[in-house]
Parts: C-alpha cells; sequence; structure tokens
C-alpha cells in the first residue's frame, strides 16, 4: 500500500543554501540568469545585511536540518570582497547548523579576481569554486561578451591550486559561433590542462529574452556537428579520469558537486537574495513549497529581507514532473524509492509513461533503478515531458 504525502515526507530530505548575487560587470549576450550590469558603486556591507536578514525568515523552513551544502551564485559573487563572503557565511553559520563537511561553493569570473584574492575566500570559509572559463579562444570570448581572456582563466587556476583550492569546477561551452570539431577538442585541452576537479561541459542554448535569443549568431554549428562534439569530449573526459553523472557534469573521484546533486535528486535548499528561489518540504504538513524573491536588485533591498518569501505548494499533481525535470538528468538514474520519498507519491502511478518512454528508447526502468538511455539524453525535454500534468 502506498504511503500517504505527510508518512512519506515524514524523514525531509537533505537541506542545502542558494544565495544569490546578482551584479555582473556587464551582461553576457547568451545569459538568461538574473543578473544585471553594475552601475555605480557596489554597496557590499548594504546587500549582505538583507541577504542575512532574508535567510533569518526562512529559519522555519530548516526544520532544524543541518546544511548540506552552499552554492553563492550569480551573478557574479567574486565582484565582492572576501570580507564580505566571509560575512554572508559566519550570518549564515549563526542562523542554521552546518554539516562538518558541508560543501561552500562560489562561482567566480576570472575577469574579477585580483591576485591571491582566492587564498582570502578559502579563509573566509569557502571550499569549492566554479570558475567560469566558457572558452580559450579569445574571438570566442568576445563574441560572448566576456569580460576576462585565456591567460586570466589559466592564472585563476594557477592561483586554486596554490590557495588549497584544487576542488574546483570549470565551465566551458561548445557548438559556439563558428566552432569546429577542432576547436571544441581544443578548449578542451586547455581546460584539461588547469587540473578542474569538476567540468560543466555544455552547449550553448538561445534562451528567450536574451540578446542570442532575438538576434542568434548566423555561424552555429548544426546539429550533427554539435553532437560530434558532444561525443567526442564525452570519449576525451572519459579517457582523461573525469566520470559523466548528469547531463553536463563531469568529476574525478570524489568530486561530484555536492550542492548540485541535492538539486537534481529533488533535495531541498532554501533561496535567499534578490530573484533567489527554493523548495522545502514541511514535514509536520507533508507538503512541499517552492519560495521565491524580488528579481530586480533595488526592489529586493528597498524590502529589507525581513518578510517571509513568497511560498507557493506543489501539488501532488505537479511532483512527478517537478521530480523527473531533475533526475532524469542523471547518467546512472536513481532509484524508485527515492522518488516515493521526495514526492510521496507511488511509483507505480507512473506507470504509464514510464511505460510509452521504455517503448520509445528514452529510458530504462525497473523496479530498483530508473535511468535515461543515451537517446533519452539527447532528447531529455521530450522525456521529462511525459509527466507533466494532463
Amino acid at each position: 500500500m502506498a504511503l500517504s504525502v505527510a508518512a512519506a515526507l515524514r524523514e525531509p530530505p537533505p537541506l542545502a543554501l542558494y544565495l544569490h548575487f546578482p551584479w555582473c560587470v556587464r551582461k553576457c549576450p547568451y545569459c538568461d540568469f538574473n543578473s544585471h550590469a553594475l552601475k555605480g558603486e557596489l554597496d557590499e556591507v548594504r546587500y549582505v545585511d538583507v541577504l542575512l536578514a532574508d535567510l533569518a525568515s526562512q529559519r522555519e523552513l530548516a526544520g532544524g536540518r543541518a546544511i548540506v551544502s552552499v552554492f553563492m551564485g550569480g551573478g557574479t559573487p567574486s565582484l565582492f570582497s572576501p570580507a564580505a563572503i566571509g560575512r554572508v557565511l559566519e550570518g549564515a553559520r549563526t542562523l542554521f547548523a552546518f554539516a562538518p563537511d558541508a560543501e561552500v561553493t562560489m562561482e567566480a569570473n576570472p575577469g574579477t579576481i585580483e591576485r591571491h584574492r582566492f587564498a582570502d575566500y578559502r579563509a573566509a570559509g569557502v571550499n569549492r569554486v566554479s570558475l567560469g572559463a566558457q572558452s580559450f579562444n579569445a574571438t570566442q570570448l568576445a563574441r560572448l561578451g566576456r569580460i576576462h581572456e585565456a591567460d586570466d582563466t589559466r592564472r585563476g587556476a594557477e592561483e586554486l591550486h596554490a590557495a588549497g583550492l584544487a576542488n574546483f569546477n570549470l565551465d566551458l561551452m561548445y557548438a559556439l559561433p563558428a566552432q569546429s570539431l577542432a576547436d571544441a577538442l581544443a578548449d578542451l585541452e586547455a581546460a584539461l590542462a588547469l587540473a578542474p576537479a569538476h567540468l560543466s561541459h555544455y552547449q550553448l542554448t538561445l534562451e528567450p529574452g536574451t540578446v542570442f535569443g532575438g538576434l542568434p549568431p548566423a555561424d552555429l554549428p548544426d546539429e550533427d556537428t554539435a553532437e560530434q562534439m558532444m561525443q567526442q569530449c564525452q570519449q576525451r573526459l572519459a579517457e582523461a579520469g573525469y566520470a559523466h553523472y548528469e547531463v553536463s557534469a563531469y568529476a574525478r573521484a570524489g568530486a561530484r558537486s555536492v550542492h548540485n546533486l541535492n538539486y537534481w535528486q529533488f533535495g531541498d535548499y532554501l533561496g535567499a537574495g534578490a530573484g533567489a528561489h527554493g523548495k522545502a518540504s514541511i514535514a509536520a504538513s507533508g507538503t512541499i513549497v517552492r519560495t521565491t524573491r524580488e528579481r530586480e536588485p533595488r526592489r529586493y533591498l528597498a524590502a529589507g529581507g525581513h518578510d517571509a518569501p513568497l511560498l507557493q505548494p506543489v501539488v501532488d499533481a505537479q511532483r512527478p514532473f517537478e521530480f523527473m525535470l531533475n533526475a532524469l538528468r542523471l547518467v546512472e538514474g536513481f532509484e524508485p524509492a527515492l522518488y516515493e520519498a521526495r514526492t510521496g507519491l507511488p511509483w507505480a502511478g507512473l506507470a504509464t509513461p514510464l511505460a510509452s518512454l521504455e517503448s520509445r528508447g528514452l529510458i530504462e526502468a525497473t523496479p530498483t533503478l530508473c535511468r535515461p538511455t543515451p537517446l533519452g539524453r539527447r532528447f531529455l525535454n521530450d522525456a521529462m515531458a511525459a509527466f507533466l500534468p494532463d
């Protein structure tokens, strides 16, 4: 007999923190994140004040759970000084319990890091960095609107190693304008030469509302070429010892992202900062809620962060899609028991869409494991759409 929702959520999932820093030096033409070009001087003291008030307003959603990971994203968190980042983390630790081995990641733009600053970020409590390389080709970096050069990324990686932050990720794009297969492989070799622990390797996509979305580059590689890039880069990453564990994520042994795995396994996270989103499972009522914050930084700051975030229940009919939107990204798949524990719904209720996807060769489903096939990863949106509410 299937458990009731309240019973299934009696043991809520792990809890993480997502902290958003909304400013960049300038907006990249492909970016659809909540980022805003910085105009004037950055008032980091005021922003940290409001961010900590925002976190304090969400303490009840934690339900006493320890924080397993923190991710500081943006925007460009590395525009903030090590002192400001340290104040954020110290404040978070006074509000919430932290797991002894909590992963604390900060995104960094290679063009905003002053020499030797990574050592200061580590002293402030950061133990993992995600460095936005995107490419090592000067022409591509210019077309992507990046403010850094390839040597900035190389210097950043060198300083990460020197600062004892060898557990770092590099973001790298492929299928860029006019990029050949040889170009994509050369970018990957340049990234591997920096010995990152983790690599996020993803295709340039044209998102609505972005500059590229409204005016796409005319010389993007065709689908077949992009597929070749992906496959040959995957092969090279495997040869170099990076396990492919999520659609766009590759890691050395022991270096998988705790924070992102929590997302992909439908865990909980509190979101604080301008435009931040969160998800919380409330054990007492068996409900799941989404939280949102004001997107525009000036309005977010004006609100002061003291009011509780807007709560939107995730009703039963939405939960299969919300779970699969994340979990189907995992190359190794997931156990049906995880679905039942995280959604409060019986696995048997998915029999019809699972059978349909199996018949189309998009997933493999057994009583103990569900995972996308290579074809399913290629047409992931089609597989996810099977779980949308009627």
